[in-house]
């Protein structure tokens, strides 16, 4: 049987690009099989590129947002530069860009003014709090709009808020801008004209706020702060074991509650205790539910508390490290790292989890080096060696 093509095999991307939203979105479209041209400024590039050098003398973030795309340097302040780029996107399918509020405006990069001179075009801004309002020029880092989109209000212990511990206003923003354009390409391919999509982080990340939103929205009050545990069912929080780990444990009804009391707790006289029979009574009674569980869970290591937890039926998981999670069986057993070649050499990477049956598998590209593409794909565009020679020497090419 013929394996089925990338479905965006043929879709050409040009991004100015950087951090994470807008490049985390290109990427998810890059293992789809679109070719995706990073545009980046010639003074290091990507600032991402300079964020750490965990990943063999490279930016974890960089190598992460970044596989499977070209990059292209050019000095977008001299015009020849900036007229390199229009034609790059006259040539495209797609143009996404995050620069700061109003830049890509004074650069004629606008989704709005791109899309009137190319009709098919499919034009992404991503911003921060969107083109209007009162909060359209102000400065949005991922951690600043996760205090803004309320995320932070409810994440954490009741002494202490935190934020996430991932970017999660960048990753909502590059998820809605992945999904718009994949949408946008769907009406094109029935209407003929693409258009703009436009993403603001805190609109993405108010959207995750889901739940607690609307509660407090139609007349619930603040939820808690919980750091792990659930703030109305009981138990549901994680407890330490004899060797040092921790072992989340989810009681989801009154049935499970015995039988954890039985089977796991040594304690079936608690499963008919009018204090612990049903979740209101054990929600009521938090502090002593917990300490009936951290006590049976401290006479266990981590792994004799799964096999006995999930002997008796109850749901559970380890409290896992990173280190863990890149060693987690479940994602060895389904053959989901795979090694993607970068300027320093192969470097480990996970499938993306859109798996698509009968097709190819997902391209998972090279990790560029700033400049790399430049020449090749100037020279696409009809532009001679003596042309970029002298672009180079003018410092507008790298």
């Amino acid at each position: 049987m013929s394996t089925q093509p990338l479905p965006l095999e043929g879709i050409t991307v040009v991004a100015v690009e950087q951090a994470v939203s807008a490049p985390f979105a290109t990427r998810q479209l890059a293992d789809l099989g679109a070719r995706v041209v990073k545009v980046e400024r010639l003074d290091g590039g990507d600032f991402a590129r300079g964020y750490d050098t965990a990943a063999r003398g490279l930016a974890s973030h960089f190598v992460w947002c970044n596989r499977g795309k070209e990059s292209v340097a050019l000095d977008l302040k001299d015009p020849r530069g900036l007229d390199l780029l229009h034609r790059l996107v006259a040539d495209a399918d797609v143009f996404v860009q995050n620069l700061a509020q109003g830049a890509a405006a004074r650069l004629g990069l606008d989704a709005a003014t791109l899309c009137a001179a190319h009709p098919r075009l499919v034009a992404v801004d991503i911003s921060g709090y969107g083109a209007g309002g009162p909060y359209a020029h102000k400065r949005a880092y991922d951690m600043l709009v996760q205090c803004e989109a309320g995320l932070v209000s409810v994440t954490g212990t009741p002494e202490r808020a935190v934020k996430a511990g991932i970017p999660a206003a960048d990753i909502a923003a590059a998820m809605y801008a992945f999904s718009g354009v994949l949408a946008a390409l769907v009406r094109r391919g029935t209407t003929g004209r693409g258009g703009p999509v436009e993403i603001s982080m805190l609109e993405a990340l108010a959207e995750w706020l889901g739940h607690p939103l609307h509660h407090v929205m139609h007349g619930g009050t603040e939820p808690a702060r919980t750091g792990v545990a659930h703030a109305v069912i009981a138990p549901y929080d994680a407890y330490d074991t004899a060797d040092g780990g921790q072992v989340l444990l989810s009681v989801q009804n009154d049935r499970e509650w015995r039988r954890l009391a039985e089977l796991v707790l040594g304690r079936p006289e608690l499963a008919q205790d009018p204090d612990f029979a049903t979740n209101a009574a054990r929600v009521a009674h938090r502090t002593r539910t917990d300490e009936a569980v951290a006590r049976a869970m401290a006479a266990f290591t981590a792994d004799e508390a799964v096999a006995r937890l999930e002997a008796a039926g109850i749901a559970c998981a380890r409290i896992n490290t990173v280190a863990d999670v890149a060693a987690h069986p479940q994602l060895t057993a389904r053959g989901r790292w795979r090694e993607v070649e970068s300027p320093v050499g192969p470097l480990r990477a996970l499938l993306p989890p859109i798996n698509l049956g009968g097709g190819q598998e997902a391209y998972m590209g090279a990790v560029p080096a700033l400049g790399e593409h430049t020449c090749a794909t100037l020279r696409a565009l009809g532009m001679t060696d003596e042309q970029l020679a002298e672009l180079r020497r003018d410092g507008v090419i790298a």
